[in-house]
């Protein structure tokens, strides 16, 4: 009887030094189908944060609306709309060819540039921070929430890149990665939106601690963070409003009517929702509309104050699952660009839903960070699913891979 044994492995054993991606036992008609391809905890999880942002938003909003004759529901229809060019997007990522995508990535990388240039020559400032392209209609754009996608595929590839040079090294690739997140962390720093620029950091370190990077240089890094930032504040780079959020989150009872106004309203909304919650549309805190941006970057206080600690613990148990999905994603990833691509989405997720829930429960200065799926806002929105659709693209690659 003739045997066939596949390369690398025994009979029925897939090549050694990789884990199999599927599971039990499924034939290839099932592993080509759709329903196999996707990872449904990754959408499923994705999609219930931006359902409950959507009645979340609906509630922040609509008291406000309402007391000055405007449509109620206007800021939840922009919010589905977004969600639905979101959905559109992450398709658009998800199912474009691996190999494309790295092609077209120093495309997207210079895009972003552009962008982020463009902002400074025509943008509009909002809440302190120059970070905006207005374009018509009631809808803004922001670049530097697109330049996060670019930064995560852009260092994917170069890293993934030299890693099949023979004459390359762990240790001469940090730079070439720093370089290239030097040009939008600067262009960010100038607008100057600080939690952004934050995100960077944070999403570099993770990718190159993933990369295999000598720890000597993130150490190195860290370092340099810590000058960089006092830098910014002797030279007045940042702005006053930024250093009164700082002072406020250090003393959170020294000017509770003043800088310290927005997290004091934030913890008082959160503490009144108890265990179960007021009720959607119910919270006095939330009706009575004493939490400034309560449906961007304090949309966690409406979650806290109406849904209680039970619902409010609930989207962080969700991006919890999808944080770990996306970990495991990277781990079991076949090759070392499909483990970056997973890895700096998930430090960026991460980092960001901390600082943002974080910021409204007293732990975290206050940043201007929006929590993702969950916030309003359409870049933000636009490049959350674009994040999904590249996670659900390596996740198909990887069984692609694994079948052969």
């Amino acid at each position: 009887m003739n045997v066939r044994v596949r390369p690398g492995g025994s009979r029925g054993l897939p090549p050694l030094g990789r884990a199999p991606l599927d599971r039990g036992l499924v034939g290839p008609r099932e592993r080509d189908s759709v329903w196999w391809r996707v990872d449904w905890v990754i959408l499923g999880s994705a999609l219930v944060l931006s359902g409950l942002g959507a009645l979340l938003i609906w509630s922040a909003t609509r008291p406000r609306l309402l007391d000055v004759g405007e449509d109620p529901d206007s800021y939840l229809q922009r919010h589905l709309l977004n969600l639905g060019i979101g959905l559109v997007l992450g398709t658009v990522f998800a199912v474009v060819d691996y190999r494309a995508l790295r092609a077209y990535a120093p495309l997207v990388y210079l895009a972003s540039c552009v962008g982020l240039v463009a902002v400074l020559l025509i943008g509009t400032t909002i809440n302190g921070a120059h970070s905006w392209i207005v374009i018509g209609g009631g809808f803004q754009i922001q670049p530097s929430e697109f330049a996060k996608v670019a930064l995560v595929v852009g260092m994917a590839v170069l890293l993934a890149e030299r890693s099949t040079q023979e004459h390359s090294s762990r240790g001469a690739d940090v730079p070439l990665v720093l370089a290239m997140a030097a040009v939008p962390l600067g262009l960010v720093m100038l607008q100057p939106d600080l939690g952004t620029a934050m995100v960077f950091v944070f999403t570099v370190l993770g990718v190159l601690l993933l990369s295999g990077a000598p720890v000597r240089w993130l150490f190195g890094l860290i370092a340099a963070g810590i000058v960089v930032i006092v830098a910014s504040i002797q030279l007045g780079v940042l702005k006053e409003y930024q250093l009164e959020r700082f002072r406020a989150f250090t003393d959170q009872d020294s000017d509770t009517l003043g800088a310290a106004y927005n997290i004091t309203q934030a913890r008082i909304a959160i503490g009144n929702g108890g265990l179960f919650g007021t009720g959607l549309f119910e919270g006095t805190q939330t009706n009575g509309k004493f939490v400034p941006e309560q449906q961007t970057d304090f949309v966690f206080t409406v979650a806290g104050e109406e849904l209680g600690l039970v619902g409010a613990g609930g989207i962080i148990v969700l991006f919890g699952l999808l944080l770990w999905r996306a970990l495991r994603l990277a781990g079991r990833s076949p090759d070392l660009f499909g483990r970056l691509v997973a890895g700096g989405v998930a430090c960026w997720f991460a980092f960001q839903t901390f600082v943002n829930i974080g910021m409204t429960l007293g732990i975290m200065p206050i940043t201007g960070l929006p929590l993702p799926f969950v916030s309003y806002g359409g870049s933000s929105m636009f490049a959350n699913w674009m994040a999904v659709g590249l996670l659900l693209n390596v996740h198909a690659r990887g069984l692609e891979t694994d079948r052969f």
